[in-house]
């Protein structure tokens, strides 16, 4: 594992690669995006030289190197005052599941539930729990947002499906979370049928991830297909769809199970810190408010076993793609017209393992939040062609709707008003910021046609298959690097925003 002194050492190397660019003074207008501009980035992130983008790897240090090289090229800056220039260190601590066993009693007999229907991994390097009572939880919530049961010392099974009886409710990593805090010994997701069991299986077979400030999960976690939670529910005496439909109720209490468990796992367990990227361009006349814009530079890393014909999931379109958007934003930002307002770029670390690096800036802002007037970020653009019309992931604050209806409409944008962007409000870093008071907003063409959006995260979403390549649609994309660039113009503007 690199040190921090190495990484602040390949900054160094990239600045010092660039130290001789000279400054381009202001001009009147700022260039379009080009398809090619983002094609040069995103094959080279895309690339396998980068070996996926993997936290806390040499493709972490090839990606650092070459954003903070090419953003010091565009006329940013390191953060004044940060003790790593460039660098916001973000600890971790990995897991690698290594082995995993769960054995189950009916009513005191043993029940086989087979190895197909089931996959658990442990907390710490060796985890061995016996006779844990079971009880089913529903969605392991009340319509308050609350734990529903008493699972302290026991085996929690929770629903993975988002709780049908409320708006903006823990989603399910965070439900597993309140039910660790609340004392289960394991905590097991019944799968959903929207996500294939095998590739499921799979990922919770890799390695994952968690701040290592944050609250240590349930010892034991993992997953029970739909057919095997039937199959135990039905062994215990209940109807796997009765349960299902009962847990819709917000004053669902859980269910008790005539059931207890063994569990037994193995792990291998690290500690090492990734990095947010964090650069400044200082504003013509700042009023101290600021824009920050957002990406994260992270993807899979080596996802495929050895002997697979391909084993990098290189990430182009997520988010090799945004990188280079905020890349050629920078670009024209910095070398055009000096905005009022200081701008900030940042690049995160770990948003794959649940938004990490984003919730870490958050925790740990380099500039007040408070002094954040919007953040714009930028994930998975290169989906849609020229022509798309806009949606905006966070809108329904009228005063920012009218800022991205005034600009996008004077680039000749239709915006798309139909909602259906809402569904991934909790999947991109703006909701880290956002959980904040930021006010979070992703702005573009990719998550307005959902056809095309579908298509991609049934095809090549977190698969080795997310390569450049010529059938990239990348019009789309510089369509909305030209939208980013209006808006931070906008929104860095003291007289245009004023900001009370």
């Amino acid at each position: 594992m690199q040190t921090i002194k190495f990484r602040a050492a390949i900054v160094a190397v990239a600045l010092a690669a660039f130290a001789a660019v000279p400054t381009v003074h202001a001009r009147s207008a700022d260039a379009p995006v080009t398809e090619a501009d983002l094609a040069a980035h995103i094959r080279t992130l895309a690339g396998d030289a980068f070996e996926g983008r993997a936290p806390g790897t040499d493709g972490e240090d090839r990606t650092i190197a070459y954003i903070v090289g090419e953003w010091a090229k565009a006329g940013l800056e390191a953060v004044p005052g940060s003790a790593t220039p460039w660098l916001q260190p973000v600890p971790f601590v990995e897991t690698q599941a290594l082995s995993g066993t769960a054995m189950f009693k009916v009513n005191g007999r043993d029940f086989a539930l087979g190895d197909d229907g089931i996959v658990v991994t442990g907390r710490d390097a060796s985890v061995a729990l016996a006779s844990l009572p079971a009880v089913f939880v529903g969605y392991g919530i009340d319509g308050a947002g609350q734990v529903n049961a008493d699972v302290k010392g026991k085996l929690a099974i929770m629903l993975f499906d988002n709780a049908p009886f409320g708006e903006a409710l823990p989603r399910y990593r965070e439900r597993r979370q309140m039910l660790a805090d609340a004392g289960a010994s394991a905590v097991l997701v019944i799968a959903t049928d929207a996500v294939p069991w095998d590739a499921l299986r799979e990922s919770v077979g890799s390695k994952s991830m968690r701040l290592a400030s944050a609250k240590a999960g349930a010892p034991v976690s993992g997953f029970l297909s739909p057919e095997a939670a039937d199959a135990l529910f039905k062994a215990a005496g209940q109807d796997g769809a009765a349960l299902r439909e009962a847990a819709k109720a917000a004053d669902y209490q859980g269910a008790v199970l005539p059931v207890t468990a063994d569990f037994t796992t193995a792990s291998t367990v690290r500690f090492f810190a990734s990095h947010n990227v964090i650069a400044r361009l200082p504003g013509a006349r700042p009023d101290g408010k600021a824009v920050l814009f957002l990406g994260h530079w992270d993807h899979l890393g080596i996802c495929a076993p050895e002997g697979a014909a391909d084993r990098i999931c290189n990430g182009a379109v997520d988010n090799a793609s945004g990188i280079a958007v905020l890349i050629e934003v920078a670009k024209r930002l910095g070398r055009g017209a000096r905005p009022d307002r200081d701008i900030y770029f940042l690049a995160t670390t770990a948003e794959e393992k649940g938004l990490l690096g984003a919730r870490w800036f958050a925790d740990h802002p380099v500039v007040p939040l408070s002094d954040i007037t919007v953040a714009l970020n930028v994930d998975t653009i290169a989906i849609s062609p020229r022509g798309t019309p806009v949606a905006t992931i966070g809108r329904g604050k009228p005063a920012y709707d009218a800022v991205v209806r005034e600009v996008a409409t004077t680039l000749g944008r239709t915006l798309d008003a139909d909602g259906e962007a809402d569904a991934f409000i909790q999947r991109q870093d703006g909701w880290a910021l956002g959980a904040k008071g930021v006010t979070s907003l992703m702005v573009g063409g990719s998550f307005s046609d959902m056809a095309l959006l579908e298509a991609f995260l049934s095809g090549n979403y977190h698969r080795a298959g997310d390569n450049f390549s010529d059938q990239i649609p990348l019009g789309g994309a510089a369509e909305d690097a030209d939208l980013h660039v209006a808006l931070g113009r906008a929104f860095a503007d003291t007289k245009r925003w004023a900001v009370k």
